[in-house]
């Protein structure tokens, strides 16, 4: 379905970003992976095949993105597709806990690195007229997250730069979305999944009763990049065995 696209997915050396890019490359894709470890990046890349191409980059410094933006063209001459995937959650504590450096970290992290790389990757789509830009956004943007106020906020506006976004680009050909994973087994979440007793809790609030896993989220991602999607654009694609579903 991506047949000699050219996509870059951030926060690729593991988990959901991980699987999206092994997805892409599997379509067909080539894909730059990029993370903040060489090693790494480079050990994954390995994995995956010759079509994963390893590009450090810290989404939290303005010079790196362009850097990676930079490289990524001047190797394959365009970007079909963004995947905004890197994510952190610093700040897992009581909201009352919370202190102005835990919000910046949050927001460059979480929020302004979607809107560099949005910013420097579309302008060449919109010339083009196509594209495709994925935002991997959090049921806790939705819903509150207990505890969890930065995270919830940041993929909160996540959510509404992707409509934002979507609303003007779309006339241009591209396309925006979001995808608003629940509990899925990475090193990110496991704080909810390695309990045993939290993670059949958890596990039992949804009717599709197991643990979501990264390459769940990936296919989503791939039908989102192709053009099976070509009039889906602004929409928030939440993966959650149904948690998210209440009963009155």
């Amino acid at each position: 379905m991506l047949k000699d696209k050219v996509a870059i997915v951030t926060g690729a050396s593991r988990g959901i970003g991980r699987a999206i890019a092994e997805a892409f490359v599997r379509e067909g894709a080539r894909v730059v992976i990029c993370g903040r470890k060489a090693e790494t990046l480079e050990q994954v890349a390995r994995e995956i095949g010759p079509a994963a191409k390893p590009v450090v980059c810290h989404v939290g410094r303005a010079d790196q993105i362009a850097q990676l933006v930079e490289a990524t063209t001047r190797e394959f001459g365009r970007i079909d597709i963004l995947v905004n995937n890197a994510a952190t959650n610093v700040a897992q504590r009581p909201c009352l806990e919370l202190d102005e450096g835990m919000f910046d970290k949050m927001i460059e992290i979480n929020l302004k690195s979607a809107f560099r790389l949005i910013q420097a990757v579309a302008p060449g789509m919109c010339a083009r007229g196509s594209g495709s830009i994925i935002n991997i956004s959090s049921v806790s943007g939705i819903r509150p997250q207990l505890e969890g106020l930065l995270y919830s906020m940041t993929k909160a506006a996540l959510n509404m730069m992707t409509q934002s976004y979507a609303l003007e680009l779309g006339p241009k050909g591209v396309r925006v979305n979001a995808i608003a994973p629940g509990l899925i087994q990475t090193v990110l979440s496991e704080y909810y999944w390695k309990d045993d007793a939290r993670r059949e809790k958890r596990i039992d609030d949804q009717p599709i009763r197991h643990l979501g896993q990264p390459m769940e989220v990936a296919e989503i991602a791939v039908l989102l990049a192709s053009e099976r999607s070509s009039f889906v654009t602004g929409q928030t694609v939440v993966v959650d065995g149904g948690r998210l579903l209440s009963a009155i």
